[in-house]
């Protein structure tokens, strides 16, 4: 009876294989996946935040004031301000309309709160970061309105 025993370098080709297989398979991926759900998990976060402020406007503003503190900006101006960009931030996300400019836009907000209130939440920041970065470089992906209207424009009517 003989007894086979596999050699360090079957098992090498064997990972190598495998690795291979997933890195073609997660290659087909289309972009414009990618692109939907950093859009759709970025205006589900800001959509939220904007409908806390909203949820209780006094608290909101005394939130501004006390906690959060930006410089060189009244607190009702600033929670206006953030209210205002994280609203229509996430729906111009949400939508693919015109998200280039929404991703610069909450980029802002995300860098604000960075540095001026949060600075230890840097985690959570990167993160919201990449994905507005991805959409800012990347465009909004084929399920956008942008791609339409680009389409239409392209098609000239």
């Amino acid at each position: 009876m003989t007894t086979m025993r596999a050699t360090p370098i079957s098992i090498s080709r064997t990972i190598y294989r495998l690795h291979d297989t997933v890195v073609e398979w997660t290659t087909a991926l289309p972009l414009s996946i990618v692109q939907l759900a950093s859009r759709v998990a970025l205006a589900e976060v800001f959509w939220q935040s904007a409908q806390t402020k909203l949820a209780s406007w006094p608290v909101t503003l005394q939130l501004f004031a006390f906690e959060y503190r930006l410089p060189l900006l009244d607190p009702g101006l600033a929670a206006l301000m953030a209210t205002a960009a994280e609203l229509s931030g996430a729906a111009m996300l949400g939508l693919g309309l015109l998200a280039r400019l929404a991703s610069l836009m909450l980029l802002g907000v995300v860098a604000t709160i960075q540095i001026f209130v949060y600075p230890d939440h840097w985690v959570e920041h990167l993160m919201w970061t990449s994905l507005l970065l991805l959409i800012l470089s990347r465009g909004a992906g084929v399920f956008s309105v942008d791609h339409l209207v680009a389409r239409r424009i392209r098609a000239g009517g």
